[in-house]
C-alpha cells in the first residue's frame, strides 16, 4: 500500500521500555524479519502520513521510559514537539498492527465525538473467575473485548487523565474511563499479536512468512 498523505493534527507515541522480563531480554534488542520490534511500528506510522513519532525506550532517538507503562505514555506525550488534536499510543510489542488497523483507528476517531478510541475483538475463550484455585463463576463474554493498540486519544483529554490520578492502569483507556471520559471501539486484527513470551516472536515471524507468500 503506498505511503498515505500527511495527516495533521495526529502524532503517535510508541512504548518501547519495557524490561521484557517475560521474554527473557529487552523486547527492542529483539528483531523480527529485517527490523526490530519498534521499527515496525514506526514505519507503519509514517505509512500512515503521521509526521511525528516518539519512541519511548532504549533505542536510537528515543526518549527515556519511566517504570511503570503510563509514566512512559506520558513521557512520549511530553516529548512532543507539535501540538496535536490526537494521539495514537501504541505498543512496540504489538509490531504487527497493520496500516488498515491504524487507518480503521484513525478515521473512527476523526468522526466521533468521543474521547478516545480503541481496536479490541470478540472474547472466544470461555472465562472464569477465581479466587486462589476456587472457580467463583463463569463470567457472560457476550459483552467482552480483548483490547489491542494502537489506541487514540484527544491529546488533551489524555494529560488531564494521567494528571488526575498516579495509580496504575494496564492501558490509557482505563485512564480516560477514571475521569468520566468515553471510549469507542472498532474491531481490531487477528494478526496484531503482542510479543509476551519468545514463542510469540516465532508466531509473528510465521504470520509474517505468511504474508509474504
Amino acid at each position: 500500500m503506498a505511503m498515505s498523505a500527511n495527516r495533521s493534527g495526529i502524532a503517535a507515541v510508541i512504548v518501547a521500555a519495557g524490561a521484557g522480563s517475560r521474554f527473557g531480554q529487552p523486547k527492542h534488542t529483539a528483531n523480527l524479519g529485517d527490523r526490530p520490534l519498534w521499527r515496525w511500528s514506526v514505519d507503519v506510522f509514517h505509512e500512515a502520513g503521521i509526521s511525528e513519532v516518539v519512541v519511548v525506550g532504549d533505542v536510537p532517538g528515543g526518549v527515556q521510559g519511566g517504570a511503570r507503562r503510563r509514566d512512559s505514555v506520558l513521557a512520549g506525550l511530553l516529548a512532543l514537539t507539535s501540538d496535536p488534536v490526537w494521539v495514537l499510543v501504541h505498543d512496540a510489542a504489538r509490531p504487527l498492527a497493520s496500516i488498515d488497523l491504524v487507518m480503521s483507528v484513525i478515521e473512527s476517531a476523526e468522526r466521533t465525538d468521543a474521547d478516545g478510541v480503541v481496536p479490541g475483538l470478540p472474547v472466544t475463550d470461555t472465562i472464569k473467575r477465581i479466587s486462589g484455585d476456587r472457580i467463583i463463576e463463569t463470567v457472560d463474554r457476550a459483552d467482552l473485548i480483548a483490547v489491542q493498540t494502537p489506541q487514540a486519544f484527544k491529546k488533551d483529554v489524555l494529560l488531564r487523565a494521567h494528571s488526575a490520578s498516579d495509580d496504575d492502569a494496564t492501558d490509557d483507556a482505563a485512564l480516560i474511563e477514571r475521569i468520566g471520559g468515553s471510549v469507542v471501539f472498532v474491531a481490531g486484527e487477528p494478526d496484531n499479536v503482542k510479543i509476551t513470551y519468545a514463542d510469540d516472536l516465532e508466531l509473528a515471524a510465521r504470520i509474517l512468512r505468511g504474508r509474504e507468500e
